[in-house]
């Protein structure tokens, strides 16, 4: 979730110690040497950088502090009362002034950010709503993480149909953001939910996918059709053994397989296809690719969000690396595990959302999951 008001992000944080340390600084200062060194901007810049990251008390503390400490100089008989003592006093006073200005527009600013996040989440959720615990035989998690770089409603998407044919899963990512990508979302999830329960074959179902995104392209009138598309991996798990899954990926990032008594792999696709929307400018085969999904077993689908976050040094984050030789006892859990990973990487700083979803063959020790 994104920072409450008044509530900066962990970097920020140890910026409130700054202030007090300016104004004790300037204390030592002024008792180790001569009286007639001033050091007012370690007194006046305290309640300004107090103002964008504290509350309205801890500036005005702040300032009253800076006030007290050039006045205290001057009690003590560090500084002897001059015109210049009484400019400085009235400096930091004006910029305690300031501050609580300063102090008062960024919390405006904060309440109007708090506002917008909190509809544009209401709206994520209706367009992408949780999929449920349980579908078929599978146990269910999904999470959607938003990144904390902005306001706007992004892109990736998920969906769990249980249908005649087995039990089909949807992960995707709308290029760019804001409400032309969540008209795609919502357009592309509506078409996943119809033909999942009609269309036998799963490359019928991605051809139904592209011919939704076409037509949206069209009714839109988009400049550059070629700068609109969707990645996207559609899986299918049959009802009955052998245990296996159906995949096609259409310019995503690999599913993850967890056998549990293997290490993690990605799994690869020998004929990969263009994203939604692209489909056209290569030769669409339209077959799957079937993998084998024991019991036991988990499979993690993913958006870029998480393939794609990097550390500080600017390396990439390895799903697999971090994931393997772990055990899970469902779904949820390796979430959980997913997005701590992903976060401790990043610092915290994610640069774009994460949409997850991961299944597992329900079994009598392991009934359920729960999704956040």
């Amino acid at each position: 979730m994104y920072p409450t008001p008044r509530q900066p992000a962990r970097g920020l944080r140890y910026v409130r110690l700054v202030p007090a340390a300016l104004i004790f600084t300037g204390l030592a200062l002024s008792v180790v040497t001569p009286p007639h060194l001033t050091f007012t901007p370690l007194f006046v810049a305290p309640p300004v950088l107090a103002a964008p990251v504290m509350t309205l008390r801890g500036t005005v503390y702040t300032g009253l502090a800076a006030l007290l400490a050039s006045a205290l100089l001057v009690f003590t008989g560090r500084t002897v009362l001059t015109g210049q003592e009484i400019i400085t006093f009235l400096t930091v006073l004006t910029a305690t002034g300031l501050a609580l200005l300063i102090n008062r527009i960024v919390a405006q600013r904060d309440q109007w950010v708090a506002s917008a996040r909190g509809v544009a989440e209401i709206v994520q959720r209706a367009v992408v709503p949780k999929p449920p615990n349980r579908a078929g035989s599978l146990l269910v998690a999904a999470r959607y993480r938003a990144a904390q770089r902005d306001t706007l409603i992004g892109g990736d998407l998920y969906a769990v149909r249980d249908t005649p044919y087995g039990v089909r899963l949807l992960v995707g990512d709308v290029r760019g953001k804001g409400l032309g990508a969540t008209e795609m979302v919502s357009v592309i999830l509506g078409t996943f939910r119809e033909a999942a329960e009609y269309e036998e074959e799963l490359g019928t179902l991605c051809t139904r996918l592209q011919a939704a995104v076409e037509r949206e392209k069209r009714t839109r009138g988009a400049i550059d059709p070629q700068e609109e598309f969707a990645t996207a991996v559609v899986v299918e798990v049959p009802r009955a053994p052998p245990h296996e899954l159906r995949l096609i990926n259409l310019g995503h990032p690999p599913p993850l397989l967890l056998p549990g008594d293997a290490p993690a792999r990605y799994l690869e696709v020998s004929d990969p296809q263009l994203p939604l929307g692209l489909m056209e400018l290569s030769g669409w085969t339209g077959c799957p690719q079937t993998f084998p999904f024991p019991p036991g077993a988990q499979l993690l689908l993913y958006t870029d969000g998480v393939s794609e976050a990097r550390d500080g040094r600017g390396v990439f984050f390895d799903p697999a690396l971090a994931l393997d030789e772990e055990e899970f006892g469902n779904p949820q859990e390796l979430l959980d595990r997913l997005v701590s990973d992903v976060l401790r990487y990043t610092g915290g700083r994610l640069n774009d959302d994460m949409a997850l979803l991961a299944v597992s063959r329900a079994t009598a020790g392991n009934p359920g999951a729960t999704n956040r």
